[in-house]
C-alpha cells in the first residue's frame, strides 16, 4: 500500500472539516489569496456564501469517505 494516496486522502479530509466548520475563515483565506494575485473578490450575499461553502466542505468530506472506501476495501 502506497503512502501518498493515504496522505492525500487525510489532507483532503482535514480540508473538508476546516471548510465545513470554519466557512468564514475559508472565505477570508480565499479572499487574501486572490488579493495577492491582484484580484478583488467579494460575495454579494455573505449568508449564501457561507451556506455554499459549508455545502462544499460537506461534499469534500463525503467524497473523501467514498474514495477511502474504494481505496481501502475494493482494491
Amino acid at each position: 500500500m502506497s503512502v501518498i494516496p493515504v496522505i492525500i486522502i487525510l489532507l483532503s479530509f482535514l480540508f473538508g472539516i476546516f471548510v465545513f466548520f470554519k466557512p468564514s475563515s475559508a472565505i477570508e483565506l480565499q479572499r487574501r489569496f486572490y488579493e495577492k494575485i491582484n484580484w478583488k473578490i467579494e460575495p454579494i450575499s455573505m449568508t449564501k456564501e457561507i451556506r455554499n461553502t459549508k455545502l462544499m466542505g460537506l461534499f469534500v468530506l463525503s467524497f473523501c469517505i467514498a474514495i477511502s472506501f474504494f481505496y481501502f476495501f475494493l482494491r
